[in-house]
């Protein structure tokens, strides 16, 4: 046999090797911490996405549990997660919306053509307020306590177990004071 082929032969089992670890372990992602947790929400006051004469404040976050989730009209995963929003905010979940570096008018046709399920969506064309919140990428979801205090993140498109396990059970918790 010849040994020349032996090194980029082994290069590559190691490379794949790497590449399977990684895909198997893709959900870790979600698991990045974030120094936001247990504290308050950063301070912000946007235009929002309905209407540029109305802002949505970090002060409107306080006094009620609710949600904020990071999202685009160009980013795919939002799409995926975006039914799922719906359904929440259909079962009483307070949804704000913060409109991550996105086109205006391209938000409000993303709005218009899936639902809108926040409360109020700010427009931050800037990304501003995404970097004060510690966003990495869109969508990211951010659970907020009746004090204005972040009490969850959850990176990445949130699907149905995610939902039905994790998200909605945290808001129940803290509706229920405990």
């Amino acid at each position: 046999m010849n040994k020349q082929f032996l090194i980029p032969l082994g290069t590559f089992a190691v490379l794949v090797i790497i590449l399977v670890f990684g895909l198997k372990n893709a959900d870790t992602v979600r698991d990045v911490p974030s120094p936001l947790i247990d504290k308050p929400v950063p301070e912000f006051s946007i235009a929002t996405v309905e209407d540029q004469q109305q802002t949505f404040s970090s002060e409107e976050l306080k006094g009620q549990i609710s949600m904020v989730n990071i999202w685009a009209s160009w980013c795919v995963s939002c799409r995926a997660e975006h039914r799922l929003l719906n359904a929440m905010a259909n079962q009483g979940i307070n949804i704000y919306g913060i409109n991550y570096k996105d086109e205006l008018a391209d938000a409000r046709r993303w709005l218009n053509a899936y639902g809108n399920p926040y409360v109020k969506s700010a427009h931050d064309i800037t990304g501003r307020a995404g970097i004060d919140w510690g966003v990495y990428g869109t969508p990211e979801t951010f659970i907020i306590d009746q004090t204005g205090t972040i009490r969850y993140k959850h990176t990445g498109p949130i699907n149905s177990d995610d939902m039905e396990k994790v998200i909605v059970p945290i808001v129940k918790k803290l509706q229920a004071g405990l």
